[in-house]
């Protein structure tokens, strides 16, 4: 190819010469697609589980059968795994020379605050000690204060078994402007039989008081609260409000189990004053309720 290159140049130059004309014409032709349609061989399976974990319900779908997709909270042994929070809490407490007056606690679908209550409640179901246990939930998804003690389904997608809980419908949807965390319609049932029973309190506070707790829990304890958290701050700041009004000395333990790194937005939101309150009218509650399972134990509820 050297030696014929060499003794036939003028051969060569036409023959470069001619590929790059016939590929400039080839690219002046060319159509392009930055989006052409190919073929991928794939499988797309859809479930209904609105507010499910998506790879979670990825890793139950993938796996064959092997696993199996349960909720992260409300049922039983949930609540069982989170008893851990309260059983290191109630042994720090130990170490102080402590016992708690009042636990407070968030209260969405329950795992938090059953977990943190765990010990102390099986204290006070014994008799052996009596604290006061105070739920703390939003006011833009009541199920404590304002739900009603029904049999409902533990998910929105209506998959799990029926328990009875103080729920707003698994139809419920609290305000497209609530920022606090604890978005959910029914309340643990081991939860729900206590609240029921009278062994708990519960109380609700709007969104804005319970950033208003989160900004001066961050300045005091340099620690950035979660919004599910501050709810229990706020309860425990209140608390500690009417332990000064009355002169009384208590011990209030409240749970922070997370911080609010990833909620800037709503902390921006309430700092710029653009966060607003969201109380569902009686008549919003209604339609959550309406969707309550139409059976004999829910008649007349």
């Amino acid at each position: 190819m050297v030696k014929f290159s060499v003794k036939k140049p003028l051969t060569v130059f036409v023959a470069v010469l001619a590929v790059l004309v016939l590929g400039v014409v080839a690219y002046l032709k060319m159509t392009p697609d930055l989006l052409p349609n190919m073929d991928f061989p794939y499988v797309v399976i859809v479930t209904t589980d609105p507010g499910a974990s998506p790879e979670a319900v990825e890793s139950a779908v993938q796996s064959g059968g092997a696993k199996r997709y349960v909720l992260g909270s409300v049922l039983n042994q949930v609540l069982l795994h989170q008893s851990i929070i309260g059983l290191e809490s109630k042994l720090a407490m130990e170490q102080l020379g402590e016992y708690p007056d009042v636990v407070v606690g968030c209260a969405g679908g329950g795992s938090n605050l059953g977990g943190l209550i765990a010990p102390f409640m099986a204290d006070k179901l014994r008799g052996i000690r009596n604290p006061r246990i105070v739920a703390v939930e939003p006011a833009s998804c009541p199920s404590l204060t304002r739900g009603k003690y029904a049999y409902d389904f533990c998910d929105t997608g209506r998959v799990t078994p029926l328990a009875r809980m103080y729920t707003l419908g698994c139809g419920f949807i609290p305000s497209a402007n609530h920022a606090g965390g604890l978005r959910y319609h029914g309340m643990s049932p081991i939860l729900s039989k206590l609240y029921h029973d009278g062994y708990m309190e519960a109380v609700a506070y709007e969104q804005t008081r319970v950033f208003e707790a989160a900004v001066l829990f961050a300045k005091r304890e340099t620690i950035l609260p979660a919004p599910e958290s501050a709810h229990a701050i706020r309860g425990a700041i209140d608390e500690a409000l009417r332990c000064r009004e009355s002169r009384e000395a208590k011990t209030i333990l409240f749970g922070l189990t997370g911080t609010g790194y990833f909620d800037m937005t709503a902390y921006e939101n309430y700092l710029n004053g653009k966060m607003s309150d969201s109380i569902p009218t009686d008549a919003d509650l209604q339609k959550g309720f309406d969707s309550l399972p139409k059976i004999p134990q829910n008649e007349g509820i």
